[in-house]
């Protein structure tokens, strides 16, 4: 049976916006003042994705990894974070013009994301104002984060949608694994944070080189 795909759900940071630098800049700055050793930027690409407890886990090193350590380290990287996160922070090339086509289409728009809620709120009132979405959720303490199906299933239930009738767009284990719980069509996104080779291991049905991509896949209607 096919499902007309109406709905893109979206995650956020290494999907519509790269926001590696200022996590990377952010988490180094506690890092150093806990008088530990910085990561090189592109180590942050695996510490993302999981919400700021795992960031900072992956971040410190092994010896470190004590309760009252990790505690200190997540509430300095809120506040770092909050006060650095639009530094460089931005789009993606191609997002804009795939938010407009599928607006123009009236293909509903929702994100999900692992990143806290008030600062997922924050992020796409000012970096994504042009464009109306349905949805956006953070992490909260009351709904388990991805890869728990939880956040994506509660966004199909507020948009009195079927789960098969989304296509779900991001770009980690973490975000193909949510896809494929929640029944929507996985796809992955290669200009985010990981490769092609971890996205098709955790399930994703179509791969994308650049945004546009997308719109294809929302006319075959492609089979789940």
């Amino acid at each position: 049976m096919t499902h007309h795909k109406d709905v893109v759900l979206f995650d956020l940071d290494g999907t519509l916006v790269d926001s590696l630098t200022d996590l990377a800049d952010s988490m180094n700055r506690v890092l150093t003042q806990q008088g530990l050793p910085p990561h090189p930027t592109q180590s942050y690409r695996y510490f993302v994705g999981d919400g700021i407890g795992n960031l900072v886990q992956r971040a410190l090193p092994e010896k470190a990894r004590l309760p009252e350590i990790i505690e200190e380290c997540v509430r300095k990287m809120r506040q770092e974070y909050a006060s650095h996160w639009g530094d460089t922070t931005k789009p993606y090339p191609g997002i804009a013009e795939l938010l407009d086509t599928l607006s123009t289409r009236g293909i509903a728009l929702a994100i999900l994301s692992n990143k806290p809620d008030e600062l997922t709120q924050e992020v796409v009132r000012t970096l994504l104002p042009g464009w109306h979405f349905a949805a956006v959720a953070g992490a909260r303490d009351s709904i388990p984060r991805k890869p728990d199906p939880a956040g994506a299933l509660r966004i199909a239930s507020l948009l009195h949608r079927d789960p098969a009738n989304f296509l779900y767009l991001g770009d980690t284990n973490t975000d193909m694994q949510t896809a494929r719980a929640a029944r929507m069509y996985a796809v992955g996104a290669l200009w985010g944070f990981r490769t092609a080779a971890e996205l098709k291991e955790n399930g994703a049905q179509s791969l994308l080189s650049v945004p546009l991509e997308l719109c294809p896949l929302l006319e075959h209607r492609p089979l789940i």
